[in-house]
């Protein structure tokens, strides 16, 4: 089954690795109100950048996969790759725009996206962050990808999509431990009940993309994506990761 993928907004990290569109409060003031001098979001070293996006998976699944490090224009290509994955450090801004991490700079999520992710979710990645990188506002860039979405300018979800984001090395989120190891599953939104998912001791995450606040109802050929996510016990190298 094939669904238009832009009414989703990467990479959500759930729970502690998904960013999950989190509402806030107004008795709380946002964290993050506004953008940070874009220079936090970069990363100096561009070859600490690669390994850290290869980090996101096992060495026999990263290390022939594109790497993707951001640029002052967005995402750009680092290393050309040759097993279709595509492996990159996302940022904050990769996820539901009402979250209160969105502009968060410390946030480092390394994440490894299969071929058919790659060819269905990436575009949408890419354009969020070239939006950021050319300093618009939170507002331009929803109506920025409102249009996209209304001109169709995405891809369709692939049935198989999916990312590991296994990489010990991750800054995730302010909360908890920051980090968890973890795979991703892009689905049609259904039920979580119908997966085992969000109850105590599953092992199963929940979240959905948005691409602003209940604007997903405005676009009935394009229904939002759930974000199936499985909690693993190790990292990318091998060795045990702490329960999320």
């Amino acid at each position: 089954m094939k669904i238009h993928a832009g009414i989703s907004l990467l990479v959500a990290l759930i729970v502690s690795t998904a960013l999950i569109a989190v509402a806030e409060t107004p008795e709380k003031p946002a964290p993050y109100p506004e953008m940070a001098p874009v220079e936090q979001y970069l990363m100096a070293d561009r070859n600490a950048e690669i390994a850290m996006a290869r980090s996101a998976a096992p060495d026999a699944i990263s290390r022939d996969a594109t790497i993707l490090v951001l640029g002052a224009r967005g995402f750009e290509t680092a290393v050309e790759g040759k097993d279709g994955f595509v492996c990159m450090v996302e940022r904050a801004w990769v996820g539901g725009f009402d979250r209160p991490e969105y502009w968060n700079p410390k946030v480092r999520g390394p994440d490894c996206l299969n071929p058919e992710a790659a060819r269905s979710m990436l575009p949408i990645i890419k354009k969020v962050s070239e939006l950021v990188m050319s300093r618009h506002s939170r507002a331009e860039i929803v109506t920025a990808m409102k249009v996209a979405i209304e001109k169709k300018e995405f891809p369709v979800l692939e049935t198989g999509a999916m990312s590991y984001m296994m990489s010990k090395a991750a800054y995730l989120t302010d909360e908890d431990d920051h980090n968890g190891s973890h795979l991703m599953f892009y689905l049609p939104l259904t039920e979580t009940k119908d997966w085992g998912a969000s109850v105590p001791n599953s092992p199963v995450g929940f979240g959905s993309y948005w691409v602003m606040d209940q604007a997903h109802s405005q676009f009935k050929d394009a229904p939002p994506i759930m974000i199936f996510t499985v909690q693993l016990g190790v990292w990318s190298d091998g060795t045990a990761a702490p329960s999320m």
